[in-house]
């Protein structure tokens, strides 16, 4: 963001005024800020002025979970005045590099040979070509003009402390008027000074529970460097995708959002619940600090319903998915993730029920999206590919039906904090629940009204995409399936994707399933029955798990065989069942229709998490 003259004159103006009662800040730090200001504008702004790059090369001591790959990571970062940024450093052990020159953005990961050439004039979709989109680059990476920086401290709330170890740490936190105004972190930037004339060796940034160390290593300034410094150096073996510049500011942007971000832990139950909105016939609730949705009707009403409601955190899923993980992930796999979901999309699109993409379509319009983001977002699920278990029988107290659902998948990527429970009641169907997230019209975690329970677990197969996406398959079943009979039905008449492996369980009939499908294999496989892949048999049970996660839920089963109620049920899905990635937990009671739902927060797995009650039946007579 460029800065006026007097913008910051009324800007600074109007802080004085509204923060009088704003922590002030130490005499000696603002001195000491002030005058280290003067010395840096001397020796930066007569090499600005020549068009001479600064350097500087740091060593990151500590980084926080959501970015622990860079720790024990070298970086360094080179800027030109007033628009030229290069930043290279190690990332998961390959070396990644971003560069700004103007109005282009570009991304590089050598080993990877991939270039990402982002331009404004590059369609963001490829189905549009009139989707050009012109970005700010400013916003993401400022350019302060050098007579801006005297005002900074007008801005700023500055501490000097001196550490247990003698150490001088200054302490810099913008106003909360400057955070809003500047649309800035509200986090604290730590420097730490020693040496001679007290210059900085160490800074830090801190954001709630978050922090990030870095040793400052080396500062160069007023050395020329070639032209090429600012643009990707390619190789013949490199293949260069050019793409829109805002999916990679985007990226960016999600980044650093993701910094100290964290989802509290939900207190003990209460019971307490509220209306939080209303969209025609529509209604978001909290349900003791859950979320729980009602939609019903046309497919453009649930839609319309859906967006409006849950506006906020559509768009958080859509960016974090598409532009946070989708993005990030054109790196791992050396190709252009818009060109992969976007292919993928082409393929599975005539597979898909149009019920289903005109109710995307109003989520869209209702959060205020275009209709590919929203589209896009629904395949995700396709190119990312966790545990189940049903019981009955002998196997729990009195022969009720137990269905357990672990998801096992990309916790702290920003999906658990717009968790929502969905309660349907489709104009054509069935009513079912559906746990998922913000923005999703498809399932993986769902019961339905005809007490018919589902739980998907991914597998491989990906690029397989010529028939039903498994979420919307799993809708489906949903929406028509009365029996088990007629769910098997559904998923053996397909056509199906990738691989993906199922259990479905069924009150009425006091059955469960689990299925292995691919797009050409389909196998049932019968409660205490074995599989190559599932060798031990428990007596009424379906588990189906991998490697030592199965082999400890097998373990417990038969521990608890015979004794298992609700509690019990939902012990079977605590560490190491589940994973670290736990993101939600459920525990399905078809026989009653009650369901137990646990989502995972900063602090704990899902399944270690506190668990909601919440009864279908009662739901879909609201």
């Amino acid at each position: 963001m460029k800065f006026s003259i007097p913008f910051f004159s009324v800007f600074v103006t109007g802080s004085l005024v509204f923060a009088q009662e704003a922590p002030k800040s130490d005499p000696a730090a603002q001195q000491l800020v002030g005058g280290a200001l003067g010395q840096v504008m001397q020796v930066v702004a007569p090499r600005a002025k020549q068009g001479l790059p600064v350097t500087v090369k740091l060593h990151v001591v500590e980084a926080p979970g959501s970015m622990k790959a860079l720790a024990n990571q070298t970086v360094t970062l080179s800027y030109q005045y007033p628009d030229r940024l290069r930043i290279e450093g190690q990332f998961e052990g390959r070396t990644a590099i971003l560069g700004r020159d103007g109005n282009r953005l570009w991304m590089q990961m050598p080993e990877a040979h991939l270039v990402l050439d982002g331009t404004p004039e590059t369609p963001r979709f490829a189905s549009r070509p009139d989707s050009t989109q012109a970005v700010n680059l400013d916003k993401l990476l400022p350019a302060i003009p050098k007579d801006q920086l005297p005002l900074l401290p007008a801005l700023t709330v500055m501490k000097l402390n001196t550490a247990a170890d003698g150490a001088e740490w200054l302490k810099l936190r913008l106003t909360p008027e400057a955070v809003t105004a500047l649309k800035a972190p509200a986090g604290e930037v730590q420097v730490r000074l020693g040496g001679g004339g007290r210059a900085p060796d160490q800074i830090a940034y801190v954001d709630g529970n978050e922090r990030v160390v870095m040793d400052i290593v080396s500062f160069a300034s007023g050395e020329r460097v070639s032209e090429k410094l600012w643009s990707p150096q390619v190789t013949a073996q490199d293949k260069v995708e050019k793409v829109a510049a805002s999916h990679l500011a985007k990226f960016l942007g999600m980044l650093v959002e993701s910094f100290g971000s964290t989802v509290p832990s939900l207190p003990p139950a209460t019971g307490a619940k509220s209306v939080l909105g209303t969209s025609g016939a529509g209604r978001l609730e909290d349900w003791d600090g859950t979320r729980v949705l009602f939609v019903s009707g046309t497919p453009e009403e649930m839609g319309r319903q859906h967006g409006e409601l849950m506006k906020k955190e559509i768009r958080r899923v859509v960016d974090r998915i598409i532009y946070g993980v989708g993005v990030g992930s054109s790196f791992d796999k050396g190709k252009w993730f818009f060109g992969e979901i976007e292919q993928a999309q082409a393929r599975l699109q005539p597979f898909i029920d149009p019920r289903y993409l005109r109710e995307m379509d109003a989520i869209a319009a209702g959060a205020g999206l275009d209709k590919e983001e929203v589209r896009l977002a629904n395949v995700f699920p396709e190119l990312f590919h966790c545990s189940g278990f049903a019981l009955q029988g002998k196997a729990t107290k009195g022969g009720v039906t137990y269905h357990g659902r672990i998801l096992d998948y990309m916790r702290g990527v920003g999906l658990e904090e717009n968790a929502v429970v969905i309660i349907s009641k489709p104009e054509q169907g069935f009513g079912w629940v559906n746990v998922s997230y913000a923005g999703m019209v498809g399932s993986v975690t769902a019961m339905n009204e005809k007490q018919v329970a589902i739980g998907e677990m991914g597998g491989r197969g990906e690029g397989h995409w010529d028939g039903k996406p498994m979420a919307q398959l799993v809708r489906e079943v949903m929406e028509k399936a009365s029996t088990l009979d007629e769910a098997v039905a559904i998923m053996r008449k397909g056509p199906r994707t990738c691989e993906y492996y199922y259990v479905i369980s069924d009150a009425k009939s006091k059955k469960a399933v689990g299925i292995k499908a691919t797009p050409e294999i389909f196998e049932v496989i019968e409660p205490g029955s074995a599989h190559p892949q599932l060798p031990e048999v428990v007596e009424d049970a379906v588990l189906m798990s991998a490697g030592d996660r199965y082999t400890e839920l097998v373990k417990r089963v038969k521990a608890g065989f015979g004794k298992f109620d609700a509690t019990s049920a939902r012990e079977l899905m605590t560490r190491p069942v589940c994973m670290t990635s736990n993101i939600h937990s459920v525990l399905f009671c078809p026989d009653t229709l009650d369901f137990w739902v646990a989502n995972a927060d900063s602090q704990h797995v899902a399944s270690e998490a506190r668990y909601t009650q919440y009864n279908l039946k009662q739901m879909l007579a609201k």
